[in-house]
């Protein structure tokens, strides 16, 4: 289905995002992970791996490689890592990480072509190159990777820890995607978070990506932090599309929870910009952004018109796992190391969390899966509604209903006084079984997707969501 090119603009509504200022999922999973259950594990895992090479054998997959370390805190981080600058922490863990990599690998007999591949963290150029040539080859060893003018693997960068020519490594090694951390370019607010990082720094290992072909590079920034405000951090937007020219930008909103995330105890509440600054900061930001060229595509990412997450939510093909939006939506995703969350089929499992647990389950020769959940024929349902609609910004009511056999208005039909609502405050409208989300709506497409979430209504919530906007 090709998405309507309106549906890919968006308007900043005061009114409305007050209105629906609330907190909620976003949504990288359906259900979403504080409903995973220990009931699910290691064995449950591999009858699903099995039942999915049954139902499609030649289903390709993509890796998703958690490298948990960081050499200094940032204070607004709320990531599963390990601070420390005792690098033999790293050696130890790579270790175990490539023993897991053999018994996941095992798995998948190499039957299956790996598409995409993604290290995460923490920092993954933490390790050497030596290291990480280590891991691709270990990896390369034990899964079928696809040729490298059709595979997609990133790695996510902190510019701090790449002297030159760390950039020319990884490209050889096999990486053709980077996502640089910089949060924001102003000196005052990197040192209020503990990131004191140059532009000169991501200006040279931007460029170094360009010589090196890497195909696609995104920044990540917050807004939100401390002693930001809309002049200020128009300031760095206006640097960063200036000076390094990113193909795709993630801008996350900054969530101080304190009693959960221990660093950000370190940063001054008082310092912190005001709800009204921040939405000044938002309002701004996608002007910006969008009258630079930009495709708002959704949850906080912007992308060139050219870029593929762009492209993919054209052509109706754009995804949303884990990692956030991705352009394989044929894929499972298959998890490593710690944390590390699996969408195989139908099913979710994540691995254990604490790194002696982890060393302890691969020493007995055991998954490091810990929980998951199986679906249930409503969560497929459900997932798929909310998967077309945060990625697509429309839905096909007909052509969904027909795909999972289902009358979709007389399944949803507790739904619709919620939908009517939205119809009649200018969220979404409706144009025969199309249901689009509006330019005004797009902002609030977590709001949406939260009146089709069976567990928000119906089940115990023990996690604290960040706000929708």
């Amino acid at each position: 289905m090709t998405v309507d090119p309106v549906s890919q603009q968006v308007r900043f509504d005061r009114e409305l995002i007050d209105r629906y200022d609330r907190s909620g999922p976003r949504y990288t999973s359906y259900p979403t992970a504080p409903h995973f259950h220990e009931g699910f594990g290691p064995q449950q895992f591999q009858d699903e791996v099995a039942a999915s090479a049954t139902r499609d054998p030649h289903r390709p997959l993509s890796l998703y490689v958690h490298i948990p370390f960081c050499d200094t805190v940032c204070y607004y981080c709320g990531c599963n890592r390990t601070v420390t600058p005792d690098r033999s922490r790293a050696a130890r863990y790579l270790e175990y990480l490539l023993r897991e990599t053999v018994q996941v690998g095992n798995l998948f007999q190499r039957h299956r072509r790996v598409v995409q591949l993604h290290l995460g963290g923490g920092t993954p150029t933490y390790l050497t190159g030596e290291q990480l040539s280590r891991l691709m080859a270990g990896i390369a060893d034990h899964f079928s990777l696809e040729e490298p003018d059709r595979r997609e693997f990133g790695i996510e960068v902190d510019p701090r820890e790449m002297p030159p020519g760390t950039v020319a490594t990884l490209g050889r090694i096999g990486f053709n995607r980077l996502s640089i951390g910089v949060q924001d370019l102003d000196p005052r607010v990197q040192k209020a978070v503990n990131r004191v990082q140059p532009e000169i720094l991501t200006r040279r290992v931007m460029a170094e990506a360009r010589d090196n072909g890497f195909q696609s590079i995104n920044l990540d920034l917050i807004y939100g932090l401390p002693l930001q405000t809309a002049d200020s951090f128009s300031r760095t937007l206006e640097q960063v599309v200036r000076n390094l020219n990113p193909d795709r930008l993630a801008v996350f909103n900054y969530a101080h929870l304190p009693q959960y995330f221990s660093p950000q105890r370190r940063i001054n509440a008082a310092d912190l910009p005001s709800p009204d600054e921040k939405l000044r900061i938002l309002e701004r930001t996608i002007h910006f952004l969008t009258g630079a060229g930009y495709v708002y595509v959704g949850m906080d990412h912007f992308a060139k018109p050219g870029d593929e997450l762009a492209v993919s939510q054209r052509q109706g093909r754009l995804h949303r796992n884990f990692q956030g939006y991705t352009t394989h939506a044929e894929c499972d995703l298959v998890g490593l190391g710690t944390t590390a969350i699996s969408q195989v089929g139908e099913s979710y499992a994540q691995n254990v969390k604490d790194l002696e647990t982890y060393y302890r389950r691969i020493d007995a020769g055991e998954l490091a899966v810990f929980r998951g959940l199986q679906l249930s024929r409503d969560d497929i349902i459900r997932r798929e509604t909310i998967m077309r609609l945060i990625c697509d910004f429309q839905l096909d009511r007909q052509r969904l209903g027909d795909r999972l056999g289902i009358d979709f208005d007389r399944y949803f039909q507790a739904e619709r006084p919620i939908l009517e609502r939205m119809v009649a405050e200018g969220l979404l409208e409706e144009a025969g079984s199309l249901l689009r989300v509006t330019p005004a709506g797009r902002l609030l497409i977590r709001n949406i997707c939260m009146a089709f979430d069976w567990y928000l209504a119906n089940a115990a919530q023990t996690k604290t969501f960040s706000r929708t906007i």
